[in-house]
């Protein structure tokens, strides 16, 4: 398994250098759903250049990506998970805040994840049987500390409509910050910048932080369902484990275990 980790870091750290390499090149822009969900023609040339090394050395495994095709289930057999630019309307307006997310399981249990950011350099990677670090630093476990002096990652939208109760809990923090990345907020928790975070999400969103988060003290729940059904887009959050019955405490007919 470190074989294919160590594999695994050099082509995300490959394909963020060429994403560096040629941010100043025209980018194309198509509108999927609305004129909000945008794919560029990076995310296309990312994936397929990931997919590409991925199938070129482990030609039997599959890829469950954002801009596949075909949305195949991570139960059976080998499966990478791939977003290849988390972020990308950040990526469009700004040139920062994205990153490139992939997990990899097999028969539905995550061995390890990787979490690009792109701009600032910094790869998260571990879990499953590996420690996580940050580049080459181990990080810290959950450090646990009061809601009152937490920031907890939540946009606008979540906050407005009061979803779950996500902002009566926001109102028991110090705040909330929303980043357009659920990548970048992941690795603010991992990093102890956030408390948690709370999105709407696909399983090429999710996966990297339910791998993860485990071996730093926290874990990703669905607000639907309880667990993630790696099916489709659902609303979840991640926070710590020693904070959770207090956390979930605030939401709206929390009774899941």
């Amino acid at each position: 398994m470190e074989t294919k980790l160590r594999f695994a870091q050099q082509i995300v750290l490959k394909a963020g250098r060429w994403l560096r390499e040629h941010m100043n090149q025209q980018v194309e822009i198509t509108e999927k759903a609305d004129f909000k969900d945008l794919v560029t023609n990076f995310d296309q040339s990312i994936q397929d250049q990931l997919s590409q090394d991925i199938l070129q050395a482990y030609p039997l495994d599959a890829i469950l990506g954002e801009e596949s095709q075909e949305h195949i289930s991570i139960s059976k057999g080998c499966v990478w998970v791939l977003d290849p630019i988390d972020g990308t309307t950040n990526f469009i307006a700004q040139q920062t805040d994205f990153c490139i997310l992939l997990a990899y399981f097999e028969q539905g249990v995550g061995q390890f994840a990787l979490l690009y950011n792109v701009m600032a350099d910094q790869l998260i990677w571990g879990g499953g049987e590996f420690p996580v670090f940050l580049n080459d630093w181990p990080l810290l476990g959950y450090q646990k500390g009061e809601l009152k002096r937490s920031l907890l990652g939540l946009n606008a939208g979540l906050f407005a409509s009061n979803a779950f109760g996500l902002a009566r809990l926001a109102n028991h923090c110090l705040g909330t910050r929303s980043y357009g990345s659920a990548g970048i907020s992941f690795a603010y928790v991992l990093e102890g910048r956030l408390v948690a975070h709370a999105s709407y999400l696909y399983p090429w969103d999710y996966a990297v932080a339910a791998i993860l988060g485990p071996k730093l003290g926290y874990e990703l729940l669905s607000l639907e369902n309880g667990k993630p059904r790696f099916e489709g887009r659902e609303y979840v959050l991640f926070l710590p484990s020693l904070l959770k019955d207090e956390i979930t405490g605030y939401l709206d007919e929390w009774n899941y275990q």
